[in-house]
């Protein structure tokens, strides 16, 4: 680890956090829409009931869906057009295999 700037992050080969939209399929069959810059974390903070107030009583939670986003403003309008899709629209989103 270089002490040159005093910090770690200038060795890692991607410091620019990537900005995802997701949807996680909960144990009741409904989707929940969010977005995170790390996404594994999230899905464990969905599943022990530390993320969001919906998913809390609706666990286990299981990722459907991901899309990656150029940043955090991105990632945010494509949650919200994700999220004002009908039921059948985001199930297509996935069924074209956007879980890579």
């Amino acid at each position: 680890m270089s002490k040159k700037n005093g910090s770690a992050r200038s060795e890692r080969t991607d410091p620019t956090p990537r900005w995802m939209v997701y949807i996680v399929e909960c144990s009741d069959g409904t989707f929940y829409t969010g977005i995170t810059n790390n996404l594994a974390r999230r899905l464990d903070q969905h599943n022990l009931g530390l993320a969001s107030r919906y998913t809390r009583s609706r666990r286990p939670v299981t990722l459907v869906y991901r899309e990656a986003c150029a940043d955090r403003s991105e990632a945010s309008s494509r949650e919200h057009a994700v999220k004002s899709l009908p039921r059948g629209e985001k199930a297509r989103l996935f069924e074209k295999g956007g879980t890579g």
